[in-house]
């Protein structure tokens, strides 16, 4: 579905990663892990299109991704980005009617498909009493479920999140990455996420791309690239390998002196 090849991508003069090449193949659940300012963000961006990369090149389904028509691509990729411009002044619905945009068969209005698709997710991201507040009056909350149900709405091939739990309470946590796990299992979708929870990662994603920032990268599955080894190497903190009713868990080992360990 989606490939890397050979790819370098750099920010502000820094190299974040060099000659990255990855299969993202449909039915995978990938977890892409790293510290802050390690170039996760800058790697969404480049395998949805929204920047060039400095080196190498992105391809969907053996097409390169610059060569693609924009509804194209967004007929089969969707991305939820960490922030929205905050400036989309219509209702909750207007705003996760978005997510048809790619689909729209007509420049004057919704199809009776479009508008059913969209309150069906309104109803399962709890938000069909919401429908009708304006959206930029929604809490941080509400505004994530509302940014996740206009991407179901997309119904993409590929989904790229950039921290998708983020202003989530624990529920809509659980809800978001159950409802990810389902498209990857029944539709067969591919779910790239960038996650900081290693809980969750360990739970629900099969596959990893660990960046370490300086170019340096690791892809692989669970077994190899999600060990304490790899992981404490990733983050520079010890880590502890914990058994939880057959699940594999870390935790962060106390540290050995005082001050913050970043």
């Amino acid at each position: 579905m989606l490939r890397a090849e050979a790819l370098g991508l750099g920010y502000a003069g820094r190299m974040l990663i060099e000659g990255l090449s990855v299969d993202l193949r449909a039915g995978e659940v990938w977890g892409v892990l790293g510290r802050n300012g390690s170039g996760k963000s800058t790697l969404l961006h480049a395998l949805a299109g929204l920047r060039p990369p400095d080196a190498g090149a992105v391809s969907l389904d053996g097409e390169p991704l610059g060569t693609l028509p924009r509804r194209r691509l967004a007929r089969r990729v969707g991305v939820l980005l960490q922030q929205d411009s905050g400036e989309f002044w219509g209702s909750t619905r207007d705003y996760v009617l978005l997510g048809r945009y790619p689909h729209a068969r007509s420049p004057f209005g919704w199809s009776a498909e479009d508008e059913r698709i969209a309150d069906g997710e309104l109803g399962l991201h709890h938000l069909d009493g919401l429908a009708h507040r304006a959206f930029v009056s929604l809490s941080g909350g509400e505004r994530q479920r509302a940014r996740a149900a206009a991407l179901f709405t997309q119904r993409p091939a590929a989904y790229l999140l950039d921290e998708p739990l983020q202003n989530l309470d624990l529920p809509h946590q659980v809800a978001m990455l159950e409802r990810l796990a389902l498209e990857a299992r029944e539709r067969g979708a591919l779910v790239l996420m960038v996650l900081h929870d290693l809980l969750f990662a360990a739970r629900y994603c099969s596959r990893f791309l660990l960046l370490s920032g300086e170019g340096r990268w690791h892809a692989g599955g669970a077994a190899d690239a999600f060990s304490a080894a790899r992981l404490g190497e990733l983050y520079g903190f010890a880590l502890t390998p914990v058994d939880a009713g057959g699940e594999r868990l870390f935790l962060p080992q106390r540290p050995s002196g005082p001050g913050p360990h970043v």
